[in-house]
């Protein structure tokens, strides 16, 4: 009877498992405002990496469009898929202020996010 109850846990325990996702965000920086952006996506990787909400790899890129327009693109992975729905607070704030910090492009919002899966390292 013990160890079916010890089965029994850790199978429940595997199902709860994380389910880490794998994102890339691109922001599109309105005018004179790429320095703050790129300030507040790091305060956002620092905040969730010190909640332990991501995983590493992270990488943070920087470019420019013809017209001059900056962006950025910002790939990493949440620790579980589900962390992004119920978010903390202090994440949730910085989500504001990127937002503040982002414009609407060739009919595209000013951030997407798209899963996307690590095929090399």
């Amino acid at each position: 009877m013990k160890l079916a109850a010890f089965l029994t846990l850790l199978c429940s325990l595997a199902i709860a498992a994380d389910t880490p996702e794998t994102v890339m965000i691109t922001y599109q920086a309105k005018s004179g405002a790429d320095a703050e952006l790129a300030r507040v996506i790091e305060k956002h990787w620092t905040t969730a990496r010190q909640l332990k909400l991501v995983l590493e790899p992270h990488l943070i890129l920087r470019g420019v469009e013809d017209d001059g327009r900056v962006y950025f693109v910002d790939i990493f992975t949440w620790r579980d898929e589900k962390v992004p729905d119920s978010a903390p607070a202090a994440i949730q704030a910085i989500w504001a202020e990127m937002s503040a910090a982002v414009e609407t492009r060739g009919g595209k919002p000013g951030i997407q996010i798209q899963r996307v899966s690590i095929v090399a390292r």
